[in-house]
């Protein structure tokens, strides 16, 4: 039988009340396309099936986002921050998704977790982790020297203080000795475990070398709240000289999106996750507006995908149309703002897919070789507004 879009219905069926009521917007409403899909055949493309079946729902939800982000976020005038909260790296999705998408022009700074950053490093140092399961005895793990990530096991001897031992002999190098912000901090990092990539033969592995390689600066907007912040804490009582001032950390993410807007391009966010690297990338356009005050009206894009609801407070549930009370976002650009409530373990691996495969790569945007350039704009345009 044939598929059709619409239906005729006979009037003389429909009460008279009902045939004289009234209904100017009801075309409008029923403007979009039929829900009845072809049945799945196992040989469709995933875009194919993301495009044509994720119809409803949180499944709708995050084919609009992906389209909004392969069809106007990568845009050639847009510079996309991407914040990064959760376990994710330890679950491989930095090896699988993150740096495919640094590669590929389509991140051009980044906000993570200090957590996120410290377990990139095993891969980088070649130390395993392992598929395992949540069903676990864990004070026999503790007894075998195992710990957990819910269903990913690593070695605590093997892997956690092995990359502990590494990673503070890095820290004592001379470049470590001075006061920075964690972009230039992560890019440091970022070159020794580029380095130990190349030992291990395993290119490719660790998203801070790809970051380094791509130069996508990465921020932490709590840096002692990881175990690289307790190892830098550690050696700190022994002498080191590093300091972590967030301050820099603040003004340089905020010179990257005034940057995009100055230039005649547009800002997008993309938030896996919430929490507080979803907070530090938002806030940069209140600190254009009410701290620096300088006139802007907020991010031009936004998808976020989270298991937070709105209605506890929490900023990790906050939606995009609270987020303009702020002026965090562009009012006039909701309709570009999509939130998909799912687990960020299924969602990001179906976003870097699509927009792999939609969409070609875009030019490096190194933002990380412009941060002198973009702080110079920040400080004049705000010295040009000052009131105090």
């Amino acid at each position: 039988m044939k598929r059709t879009g619409r239906v005729r219905k006979d009037l003389s069926e429909v009460p008279e009340w009902l045939r004289k009521r009234e209904c100017p917007n009801k075309d409008k409403y029923l403007s979009g396309a039929r829900i009845m899909p072809r049945p799945i055949t196992g040989r469709e493309r995933l875009p194919d099936v993301l495009d044509r079946t994720f119809l409803a729902y949180n499944a709708a939800r995050l084919r609009e986002g992906c389209r909004l982000y392969a069809e106007k976020m990568l845009a050639p005038d847009v510079t996309v921050g991407m914040s990064l909260a959760g376990a994710l790296t330890p679950a491989g999705l930095g090896c699988s998704c993150i740096i495919p998408l640094l590669k590929a022009g389509f991140v051009d700074w980044i906000v993570a977790t200090g957590a996120n950053m410290y377990h990139d490093l095993h891969f980088a140092f070649n130390l395993p982790l392992h598929v395992g399961s949540h069903l676990v005895d864990d004070a026999d793990l503790r007894r075998n020297d195992v710990v957990r990530i819910y269903d990913v096991l690593l070695g605590y001897t093997d892997c956690l203080m092995a990359t502990d031992k590494i990673l503070r002999s890095i820290l004592l190098q001379p470049e470590f000795q001075r006061e920075m912000g964690t972009a230039e901090f992560y890019h440091l990092l970022g070159r020794y475990a580029a380095e130990w990539e190349r030992k291990s033969g395993n290119r490719d592995v660790s998203v801070l070398a790809a970051a380094y390689r791509c130069g996508v600066p990465v921020h932490t907007s709590s840096p002692g709240d990881s175990t690289i912040g307790m190892n830098i804490a550690g050696l700190e009582l022994k002498g080191l000289k590093l300091r972590i001032n967030p301050s820099v950390d603040v003004n340089e993410t905020t010179a990257y999106v005034l940057g995009a807007k100055r230039s005649g391009g547009r800002s997008a966010v993309v938030l896996i996750g919430g929490g507080s690297p979803k907070n530090f990338m938002l806030q940069t356009e209140p600190q254009i507006q009410e701290v620096l005050m300088i006139k802007e009206l907020g991010q031009d894009y936004f998808f976020q995908v989270t298991d937070a609801r709105p209605d506890t407070g929490g900023l990790s549930g906050a939606t995009p149309h609270e987020a303009v009370s702020w002026g965090k976002v562009d009012p006039e650009r909701l309709p570009d703002a999509v939130v998909c409530y799912a687990d960020s373990t299924i969602a990001l691996p179906v976003l870097t897919h699509y927009a792999l495969a939609t969409h070609p790569k875009r030019k490096l945007r190194r933002l990380y070789d412009r941060r002198p350039e973009l702080m110079e704009a920040l400080r004049l345009e705000f010295f040009a507004h000052s009131k105090f």
